[in-house]
């Protein structure tokens, strides 16, 4: 299978990502995988996507600094 390696991180026609799914899809058939395998596979990418989407959420935005020391004045 050969896939696009020249993908950049831009924002791409909306129709793109169904034509690659589309053809992603076919590619898989024809090379043999049945339909549960490609199911299958659909759910594996979504699980990789979600846990993406958690750690993101889930990472500190910013440091806090547990070593600073604050003096009053005064």
């Amino acid at each position: 299978m050969s896939l696009p390696t020249d993908i950049s991180a831009t924002a791409h026609d909306p129709r793109s990502i169904a034509i690659l799914a589309k053809t992603i899809y076919r590619e898989l058939r024809t090379q043999g995988y049945a339909a549960n395998e490609v199911m299958t596979l659909a759910g594996e990418l979504l699980e990789q996507v979600a846990s993406e989407v958690i750690d993101r959420r889930d990472a500190p935005t910013h440091e806090i600094r547990t070593d600073a020391v604050v003096e009053a004045s005064g």
